[in-house]
């Protein structure tokens, strides 16, 4: 992927018209607009893989942009007709693709509810980890999460290092992810790390 290097290498990115600079641009069609722009006060951490538990492939892309192939795999016959994108994926390497800009609602929680709110859609970002429950994740995919968490803090007031949560925290039972692989407490010092400005 042209331009991995710098984003790897890169600093901090910014986040202009709801879009996070150092990260690809696409537009995906699953998102809609929300109630209130400014309700931004949760960040859920996901994890995906497609097939499962194989990487590098363009099948997530393919199913966040509204274009994946039923048939292209036995095991995608569940996600026909699926209309579903996070905000971003982190991939294995680093890479970073927007899906659908800061201030529109993405289609990544489902049923879900936090601190006695229903449909957390309405109020997070929800950002994709290439990977799964149980493989351990990259150190660029630690890296970028964590600048990109740091820039959302910076711009979000009401979303803070504390309402950093996984998929299966608003969605228990029913989700797992980013799962037991997932180095909360690593993380969070990394988030801790770029609000303070350490190195």
């Amino acid at each position: 992927m042209s331009g991995v290097g710098s984003i790897e290498q890169g600093e901090q990115g910014r986040i202009q018209q709801g879009r996070y600079t150092a990260a690809q641009q696409k537009q995906s069609p699953h998102h809609d607009e929300r109630s209130d722009p400014t309700d931004i006060s949760v960040l859920v951490v996901h994890c995906i893989s497609l097939p499962a538990g194989q990487f590098g492939l363009p099948y997530i892309d393919q199913l966040f942009m509204g274009t994946l192939d039923p048939t292209s795999d036995p095991s995608f016959g569940i996600l026909q007709g699926l209309r579903v994108a996070a905000h971003m994926v982190i991939h294995r390497d680093g890479h970073m693709v927007q899906y659908v800009p800061f201030d529109k609602r993405a289609w990544h929680a489902g049923v879900s509810h936090y601190c006695g709110r229903k449909g957390c859609n309405d109020f997070s970002i929800g950002i994709e980890l290439e990977g799964t429950d149980t493989e351990p994740y990259t150190k660029e995919q630690y890296q970028q999460l964590a600048k990109v968490a740091a820039s959302l803090v910076q711009h979000y007031p009401a979303l803070t290092p504390q309402r950093i949560v996984g998929h299966q925290h608003i969605a228990p039972v029913r989700k797992t992810d980013p799962g037991p692989a997932f180095d909360w407490q690593y993380f969070k010092q990394l988030v801790a790390q770029q609000l303070h400005g350490a190195a």
